[in-house]
């Protein structure tokens, strides 16, 4: 499948939960009009296809095909789902690793699943993964290093909470890094974006799960304001943030 050619956009938003906003379909209209380059991303891979008709006209939303660490305990049947759509999309997500109090019991689940979906992806080659891996960073690194060589794809780290070794480590991967405003509130996450090579950082919303001003998160609105925020904190100005996000993107897409 030959990629899907964008127009040039004025933000990017790479991870964006765009099915869980009672007004979905306004939603991407927001996105195109503002110019968001957003990638919707999805949990049941039984989510994916209706995504995609939605978003279908739309200049700027991408949907990812997902199957999120969360559900894999009640979920894990439509893998064999996910693998046959995987040739219909680029992108891959939400997939990864949740090793929390919550969802630790289907962590043995979750990692035959995000394995799979590595070798699936590695096999076809040129795909886009957002992953998510809380509390599970190292295992994360370790399956993508053994299954996904960056020369088969690349991954994007959705609200990456590691350390800053693991953050050299993905780095190291060839892994990019979404960086969302609940992450520019603690010292431990400003000092660790800090620290990321200019040319790997993208911007995300997380929406609905993201609040701003007592809201969900929306694309239009609040990535302008993480972008300045992000420039604030690496001491560029927002003109010069939001080049380097775009330029980041366009690179990551050509990959």
């Amino acid at each position: 499948m030959k990629p899907q050619r964008s127009p040039i956009p004025k933000w990017v938003d790479f991870h964006c939960h765009l099915d869980l906003y009672p007004d979905h379909e306004r939603l991407i209209l927001e996105c195109d009009k503002a110019e968001v380059a957003t990638l919707a991303v999805t949990t049941t891979p039984k989510a994916w296809r209706r995504n995609r008709e939605i978003a279908a006209s739309s200049r700027h939303v991408r949907v990812a095909l997902g199957l999120h660490p969360q559900l894999v305990a009640e979920r894990e049947s439509e893998l064999p789902l996910l693998e046959r759509l995987l040739e219909e999309t680029r992108y891959v997500g939400e997939v990864g690793l949740d090793a929390g109090p919550q969802f630790y019991q289907s962590f043995e689940a979750q990692e035959r699943v995000f394995k799979r979906v590595l070798e699936a992806c590695s096999e076809q080659g040129g795909k886009i993964l957002t992953v998510h891996s809380v509390r599970s960073v190292g295992k994360v690194l370790s399956h993508i290093e053994r299954l996904l060589p960056a020369d088969r794809g690349t991954v994007v780290l959705h609200w990456f909470t590691g350390s800053p070794n693991e953050a050299r480590r993905a780095v190291e991967l060839g892994c990019y890094f979404s960086i969302n405003s609940q992450m520019l509130t603690t010292a431990k996450h400003r000092n660790l974006i800090v620290s990321l090579p200019p040319d790997r950082i993208l911007t995300e919303t997380d929406g609905p799960f993201v609040q701003s001003e007592g809201r969900p998160a929306r694309p239009a609105t609040d990535i302008p304001k993480t972008v300045q925020a992000l420039a604030m904190l690496r001491e560029q100005s927002p003109e010069q943030a939001t080049a380097q996000i775009i330029s980041n993107l366009r690179d990551l897409v050509s990959s």
